[in-house]
C-alpha cells in the first residue's frame, strides 16, 4: 500500500492551516491530516505540531507484532500526546492562546483500517461504495443527532464549522477510534472539511473508482477549488 497527498490553501484564505504527512512502516502505513485554528499563525503552528508529534510517535513506537488493541492504544496516545504539547504551546504564548486543531489519522495493516479523530476532518472508506468512517466532533452533528435538524440542513447550517472537539484547546482530549476491514481493492481518504464541504460523496466514490490513486488527491483538491473552495483544502489517500 502507498499514501499520495495534495494540500492547496484555497480560494478563501490567506494561509494554509492544514497539515500532512504520512509514513511508511515495516509492514504498515500511516497518515495524519490536521486542520488548524487561531489567529497570528497559531492555527498553522497548531496543525503542524500536531502532525509531526504524532507522526514521531508511530514512527518510533510501532511494532510490527503489535495487536489491534496495542495499535489502538498507540494511535490514542500520539494524539494526546500532540494534545498536551499544543495546549502548553497556547497556554505559554500569548497570542497563541486557544490555538486548536482537529486530527484524523489512520494506520492500515493486513487489510485493516485503524483510524482515529479530533473534529470535524475525516476520513472515509471506499470499497463498493463510499463510507464516512468518522463521525464529526461539531455542534450541527449534535443537532442532526438529536432530530433538530435535517441532512441536508446539516450540510449548509451557517454553524456548521463550529466543532465541539479539538487537539490543544483544552487540559485533556479523547479522540474516537474505529477499526474497519479494507479488502485489496480499497482505499481510505483522509481529509479537512475544506474538501468535504466543497466535494460530495459521490465525486469522491466515482473519482476513486476512476483515477490512479497517484492523481487522486490532487483531482480532489482541484474539485473543491471549482467548487467555491473556500476553505484550506487538504487530501490524504492510502490504497
Amino acid at each position: 500500500m502507498m499514501v499520495y497527498t495534495h494540500t492547496d490553501i484555497g480560494h478563501g484564505r490567506s494561509e494554509n492551516q492544514d497539515s500532512v504527512d504520512f509514513a511508511l512502516l515495516e509492514d504498515a502505513v500511516f497518515a495524519v491530516v490536521c486542520d488548524g485554528m487561531g489567529g497570528s499563525n497559531a492555527g498553522r503552528e497548531a496543525s503542524s505540531r500536531a502532525v509531526a508529534i504524532i507522526k514521531e510517535r508511530i514512527v518510533k513506537s510501532y511494532r510490527s507484532d503489535y495487536d489491534s488493541n496495542r495499535i489502538r492504544n498507540l494511535l490514542v496516545a500520539a494524539v494526546k500526546t500532540a494534545n498536551a504539547v499544543v495546549y502548553d504551546l497556547g497556554s505559554a504564548v500569548p497570542e497563541w492562546n486557544g490555538m486548536g486543531t482537529t486530527c484524523v489519522a489512520s494506520l492500515v495493516r493486513n487489510g485493516l483500517v485503524h483510524t482515529v479523530n479530533v473534529g470535524d476532518s475525516r476520513a472515509y472508506l471506499v470499497t463498493h461504495e463510499i463510507k464516512q468512517i468518522t463521525r464529526d466532533h461539531s455542534m450541527v452533528m449534535n443537532l442532526y443527532e438529536r432530530g433538530d435538524i435535517t441532512k441536508e440542513e446539516l450540510k449548509n447550517h451557517p454553524k456548521r464549522n463550529v466543532i465541539t472537539r479539538a487537539v490543544g484547546v483544552s487540559e485533556n482530549v479523547e479522540p474516537d477510534y474505529f477499526e474497519n476491514e479494507l479488502p485489496a481493492n480499497g482505499a481510505v481518504i483522509l481529509c479537512t472539511d475544506g474538501l468535504s464541504n466543497y466535494c460530495d460523496e459521490g465525486a469522491m466514490f466515482r473519482m476513486t473508482k476512476d483515477m490512479p490513486p497517484e492523481e487522486l488527491p490532487g483531482a480532489l483538491v482541484q474539485t473543491a477549488l471549482d467548487n467555491g473552495g473556500g476553505d484550506n483544502i487538504t487530501a490524504a489517500v492510502i490504497r
